[in-house]
C-alpha cells in the first residue's frame, strides 16, 4: 500500500476514536450531574439504545431507498435519448430540496398521517438529489474513448455500462450515497415531529422540559451517529472503489 493510501486509512481509523472520545466525555459529564427523576426517565440505557436504533433504522432505510431510486434514474438520464433532459431534472429536484424537510413531513401528514413511513419518504425526498447528481456526474466523466473502445471490442451497450461506465463512476456514486446518508442522519432528528421516534425525541424532551443534560445527551448522540455513518460510508467508498480510481 502506498504512503498516500496508508494516510487515508489512518485518517479513517481516527474517526471511531473521535466518536469514542465524545461518548466517553458525555458519560463522564453525566456521571458528575445529579439527575432528577424526570431526567433519569430519558437518560437510561434502554431508552437511549431504543432511540438510537430507531434513528439508525430510519436513516439506513431511507438511504437504501434513495440508492434504489437514484441509481436507475441516473443511468437513464445519461443515456443518449434522455441526456438532454438531465439538467432540467436535476434543476427541478434542486428546487424541491430547497423546501425545508419539516415542511415536507407536514405536507405528507395531511395525506398519510404520522409515523415511520412519512418520515422515511421525507428523508428520501430530501436526500435524493446528491446521489442522483453524482450518478449523472460520475458516468458523464467516464472517458468517451473507453466507451468507444468497449463498443469496438464488440461489447453491447449494457456490457459497456456494467463493465466500464459504472465501475469507473463508482467512487463518485459512493460519495453521493455517503453524503445522502449523513444528510439523512441529520434530518432524521425531525422525525420526532411525525411520531417516528429517533434521537429527536431526546432533544425535544430536553427542550420542552428545560433539562440541559437531556438536551446535551440527545445532541451528542445525534452527532456521534452522523460521524459513525460518515465513517462507514468512507470505509465502503475506499474499499469498493476500483484500484487506481479512488
Amino acid at each position: 500500500m502506498s504512503g498516500g493510501g496508508r494516510g487515508r486509512w489512518a485518517g479513517l481509523a481516527a474517526r471511531p476514536l473521535v466518536v469514542a472520545l465524545l461518548l466517553g466525555g458525555l458519560w463522564l459529564w453525566l456521571r458528575g450531574q445529579e439527575l432528577d427523576s424526570i431526567e433519569r426517565r430519558t437518560i437510561n440505557a434502554d431508552y437511549l439504545l431504543r432511540a438510537t436504533r430507531e434513528h439508525l433504522w430510519l436513516t439506513v432505510v431511507a438511504t437504501l431507498a434513495v440508492a434504489a431510486l437514484a441509481l436507475p434514474l441516473g443511468v437513464l438520464l445519461t443515456r443518449p435519448a434522455l441526456r438532454r433532459v438531465a439538467p432540467g431534472v436535476l434543476a427541478v429536484l434542486g428546487v424541491g430540496q430547497a423546501v425545508p424537510a419539516y415542511g415536507v413531513m407536514v405536507l405528507l401528514t395531511l395525506r398519510f398521517g404520522v409515523g415511520f413511513r412519512v418520515a422515511a419518504v421525507a428523508l428520501v425526498a430530501y436526500s435524493l438529489l446528491p446521489v442522483l447528481r453524482n450518478v449523472v456526474t460520475g458516468i458523464g466523466q467516464v472517458d468517451p474513448a473507453l466507451v468507444e473502445a468497449g463498443r469496438g471490442m464488440g461489447m453491447s451497450r449494457a456490457a459497456v455500462l456494467w463493465r466500464i461506465e459504472l465501475p469507473l463512476a463508482l467512487p463518485v456514486v459512493l460519495t453521493g450515497l455517503r453524503t445522502a446518508m449523513v444528510i439523512g442522519a441529520g434530518v432524521a432528528t425531525l422525525a420526532t415531529f411525525v411520531g417516528a421516534g429517533g434521537l429527536g425525541d431526546i432533544i425535544i424532551n430536553g427542550i420542552k422540559l428545560g433539562r440541559t443534560p437531556v438536551l446535551v445527551t440527545g445532541s451528542v448522540l445525534c452527532a456521534c451517529v452522523a460521524l459513525a455513518l460518515d465513517w462507514a460510508g468512507a470505509v465502503a467508498e475506499r474499499a469498493l472503489s476500483p484500484r487506481g480510481v479512488s
